[in-house]
């Protein structure tokens, strides 16, 4: 079997390892509020310490996610986003930075209307690093998991609470870039984790893989990134950072001149926080 090429994320994650640090994932959803505050918040990102960047497909039924991600895709929706204006924001981000992974994140009804095979030319020529399609079981890999990961995108699923010894084999069969553990029961934002039963379970998913696990779902603050990052390989944050740009926004939903420092200031404390716990460096 070929070796698969090592990629942006791969190369993102060794070198946080080497740092002795856990990553720092980032989570927005593309078009909010409009086209052009999202493209400055994602070019704000990676300055402000985000290691890796999920960029959120506005959906209409977003099953996974909660209010604040809702809202933040209906926003994006009406202000016309889509997933060929979300391939363009990639493609705009990538002229001065190269080094950044991004992840797209959504659901899969988008890229079947789009069409996979010209969703995975067109998201790999932009500078696309992984997907994560919520709804897509191992089941379906035929669909668009092994199509994406023969294109040269990972492909990253998301292990739960409930994802046993079992049944973790075929999740992590076809997986890719990292392992999404999803550190509640629940939506986007529903609660908050317990850090030593995520530790375990991290423990637990790394004895049957050797990519790196990120640990999401309920990470709001500094205190608790640094937590989860003291047993994690990423923290990933979405909802409290949706949150701080949907605080920014005047009453019409607009941008105000405020929007992109409230996200950036709330990233770099989250930043701050995960490069203080210190963890064993990879050899």
């Amino acid at each position: 079997m070929t070796a698969r090429p090592t990629t942006r994320l791969d190369h993102r994650f060794a070198a946080c390892a080497t740092e002795g640090r856990a990553a720092l994932v980032t989570f927005i959803t593309a078009g909010d509020p409009d086209y052009d505050t999202s493209l400055a918040v994602l070019k704000a990102l990676p300055v402000a310490g985000a290691d890796v960047i999920e960029l959120g497909v506005p959906f209409t039924d977003p099953m996974a996610d909660g209010p604040a991600i809702q809202a933040a895709g209906l926003r994006a929706l009406a202000a016309g986003q889509t997933l060929a204006r979300t391939i363009q924001l990639v493609r705009e981000f990538r002229k001065q930075d190269d080094a950044t992974p991004i992840v797209l994140m959504g659901y899969y009804n988008p890229i079947y209307i789009y069409g996979v095979d010209r969703f995975l030319v067109d998201a790999k020529a932009a500078g696309v690093d992984g997907l994560i399609v919520v709804d897509l079981p191992p089941e379906e890999d035929n669909e668009l998991c092994l199509p994406a990961l023969l294109a040269g995108l990972a492909f990253i699923r998301l292990a739960t609470p409930t994802t046993d010894d079992k049944r973790l084999p075929a999740v992590l069969a076809n997986t890719a870039g990292f392992v999404y553990y999803v550190s509640i029961n629940g939506i986007t934002g529903s609660a908050t984790p317990d850090a030593d039963r995520v530790g375990e379970a991290v423990a637990r998913i790394k004895r049957h893989t050797v990519l790196p696990v990120a640990v999401g779902f309920g990470v709001r603050t500094p205190e608790q990134a640094a937590a989860i990052a003291a047993g994690a390989d990423g923290v990933v944050v979405g909802s409290a950072i949706v949150d701080a740009l949907r605080a920014s926004l005047d009453s019409n939903n607009r941008a105000t001149p405020a929007t992109v420092s409230a996200v950036t200031s709330l990233v770099a404390r989250l930043a701050q926080a995960v490069r203080g716990v210190r963890r064993e460096a990879a050899e």
